[in-house]
């Protein structure tokens, strides 16, 4: 289960702010503070069988090596996601869903996917800057994402600050979460990478649809 809070940030000035603030250096994991590419091809049928089925799958390149994920029953509000999650490390970003054969959302996603080809839905391209801190019930990882969504009708930018509970309790990650939300007035964000490049698409299908309307008329 993948659980993390996501808050917008308004321009580049507060991203730099959030990234170079020691407000948790008292908590912050030494070592822990990188900066690194993400490069993410998320797959799809034609007709969208995983995006009807509410299903994501991605394959990531992080850094010098690829991670393919797949997330389901997702649910997000007032800027808390919660969504089960399940990842496993790949040679190269060719989509293979039969690594997870193994698992119950395998079994669902051959049964949805039904041999039919996957091609990439869309992408997103993220700097992203992150450290881990250790607030002594609760281990979590601070990410700032600067970069764009890009699907083949138009793109849109990426600033958002997102939190990720490792281990431990929920409200200690609201509690955190609202320390940064306070200091910066940012605003949660309920909409996903990956939602916002498939809202991209419904709204060039939609436009073209009524054009196809007009059109006829």
């Amino acid at each position: 289960m993948e659980i993390e809070l996501k808050y917008s940030i308004p321009d580049d000035e507060t991203a730099d702010k959030i990234w170079e603030n020691r407000l948790f250096s008292d908590m912050e994991e030494e070592g822990s503070r990188e900066e690194l590419d993400l490069l993410a091809k998320y797959y799809d049928t034609a007709d969208r069988a995983l995006a009807k089925n509410r299903i994501a799958y991605r394959v990531r390149k992080e850094g010098d090596h690829f991670i393919s994920t797949v997330k389901w029953q997702g649910e997000a509000e007032d800027g808390l996601h919660s969504r089960k999650e399940l990842a496993c490390p790949v040679p190269d970003e060719e989509p293979d869903i039969g690594i997870f054969a193994e698992s119950d959302i395998g079994e669902e996603l051959a049964a949805v996917v039904d041999d039919k080809p996957l091609q990439i839905l869309l992408e997103t391209e993220v700097r992203r800057r992150r450290f881990r801190i250790d607030t002594g019930t609760a281990i979590l990882e601070v990410s700032v994402d600067q970069g764009r969504v890009k699907t083949a009708c138009g793109e849109d930018g990426i600033s958002e600050v997102e939190i990720e509970l490792f281990t431990g309790d929920t409200e200690e990650l609201v509690r955190i979460g609202k320390k940064l939300q306070k200091l910066y007035g940012l605003r949660p964000e309920d909409t996903s990478k990956y939602i916002r490049g498939i809202r991209l698409l419904d709204a060039e299908e939609e436009c073209a649809a009524q054009s196809a309307d007009r059109m006829r008329q």
